[in-house]
This record gives C-alpha cells, sequence and structure tokens, in this order.
C-alpha cells in the first residue's frame, strides 16, 4: 500500500507543482512513484510529458483523474505503488478534500509572505478535522530578510508544525521543471538539489 503525500495550499504561486514533481523525481529511482494531478491547471500532468521525452528519467506514473472517480482512484493507485504525491487545487473543494483525507502527510508550501501564511491556514485546519498530519514548508524562500524572519516568527508563534529544511528562491529549479525533471536530476550537486534531498529526508522520517 503506497504512502500518499498530498501537497496542498489555498492561494496560488506557492510552488505546490514543482514541489511535488521534485519529490517524485528523488524518489523515483528507488520508489514506485505515481503522481496524481487534481489541479484544474493540469502543470504536473505537463511536466510528466516533457518527462517521457528524457532519456534515462527514472519512471514516474500519472493519473489525473478527478471528480466523482477521485475516490475509488486513490484506492486503485495505492494498491499498486510505493509513494501517491497528489497536487491538489489551489482551493479546498471536494477534491482538495478526498486529497486530504486520504493522506499520511499533507505538505504545504509557503512563500515568506502574510498572505501565503493566512491561506495555508485553512489548509492546515482542513487537514486537523480530517485528522491528518501535516507541515508548513518554506518554499521559494530567500536566504535571509526581515520578511521571512517575521513571518518564521509568526509561525511559531501560532504553533504552526513546520518543516526543518526550507527550499530556496532557486532557478535551477525552474529549470529543471521545465525540461521534465527534478532538480536532483539536472544538478545534483546543487544547493537546491541538497535542500530538496533534505527535506525529502524529513519527510520519509515522518511517514516512513
Amino acid at each position: 500500500m503506497a504512502i500518499i503525500i498530498t501537497v496542498a495550499q489555498q492561494k496560488g504561486g506557492a510552488g505546490k507543482t514543482t514541489l511535488a514533481a521534485n519529490l517524485a523525481a528523488a524518489l523515483a529511482p528507488r520508489r514506485r512513484v505515481v503522481l496524481l494531478d487534481i489541479d484544474p491547471q493540469r502543470s504536473l500532468a505537463r511536466w510528466h510529458a516533457l518527462r517521457a521525452s528524457q532519456a534515462g528519467a527514472a519512471p514516474v506514473a500519472l493519473s489525473d483523474v478527478s471528480g466523482w472517480r477521485l475516490g475509488a482512484e486513490l484506492d486503485r493507485l495505492r494498491r499498486s505503488h510505493d509513494v501517491l504525491i497528489v497536487d491538489s487545487p489551489p482551493q479546498i473543494d471536494t477534491d482538495a478534500r478526498l486529497a486530504v483525507r486520504g493522506a499520511d502527510l499533507v505538505l504545504v508550501p509557503l512563500q515568506p509572505s502574510p498572505p501565503d501564511l493566512w491561506a495555508a491556514e485553512g489548509t492546515l485546519a482542513l487537514a486537523e478535522a480530517e485528522r491528518r498530519p501535516a507541515r508548513l514548508v518554506f518554499n521559494r524562500a530567500p536566504a535571509s530578510g526581515r520578511l521571512r524572519e517575521e513571518v518564521a516568527a509568526d509561525v511559531a508563534r501560532r504553533g504552526h508544525p513546520v518543516l526543518a529544511t526550507a527550499l530556496g528562491n532557486r532557478a535551477g529549479i525552474a529549470g529543471a521543471f521545465a525540461r521534465g525533471l527534478g532538480i536532483v536530476e539536472m544538478a545534483p550537486k546543487s544547493v537546491a538539489a541538497t535542500e530538496l534531498r533534505a527535506l525529502l529526508a524529513e519527510v520519509e522520517g515522518i511517514v516512513g
């Protein structure tokens, strides 16, 4: 039975899709990974199509079933893979609720800005209502700066669970995504790849 990781955030542009793709690419050489793209923009499906042209890229399966068939699809995919990563829509709707309800872990990408944090709180509340573990992930974060420090302090004051590893605002991540790759594949020795591997280690420490 697969571990289900749902990447969810009500605010668009937080980096849900790139996070899902990079986790999948990092896990693919050693796990049977499947992506479920239920975001109406279908950006993850387009990344997957680009990946098919990359010789030597570890296989990642894809499904984009949503709507009334979603519950059955989650069950089907969970039986046939090791890890299922869901890219959910940027709002709390029925599909998002089902994806959170079925998750072993909900990851909530958060750019260091108050609007991102305000939006993330709705996703955290949904995870709590569904009794699912959730973690904030600082994404596209500057290395330092007052705003990042203020948002991090606000997160700490509110007691929100957050991963220790932050993903920086690295151009290489976007470049890899545009080729259907993850940063650990395109630039394995880069700072971005090091950050991604550290984040994945934290995730695996939570879900096993």
